[in-house]
């Protein structure tokens, strides 16, 4: 069994980081749907708010590259929240 890569510094920041950025998401999720915002519509703008950070910082030709692995990382469940596994 190969042994777990360690984890630098740097690492464990971004990950809390990430942690923080999607608590802080989360909240502001539940609060739109309280609000009696639809979910679709949530994803819909979340969706076109990220790319277009990405873009602003990184170019087209980059987000397009990263948007090309999304259905292979969609696929290996990396953004499922709840899934069964059968």
């Amino acid at each position: 069994m190969a042994e777990p890569a360690k984890r630098t510094p740097d690492d464990r920041q971004i990950a809390e980081k990430k942690r923080l950025a999607l608590a802080y998401l989360s909240e502001a999720w539940e609060g739109a749907t309280a609000d009696g915002v639809d979910s679709e519509i949530l994803a819909h703008a979340a969706l076109f708010r990220a790319f277009a950070d990405l873009i602003e910082t990184y170019g087209e030709e980059a987000v397009a590259g990263l948007a090309k692995t999304l259905p292979a990382k969609i696929m290996a469940f990396e953004f499922s929240l709840h899934r069964s596994v059968q």
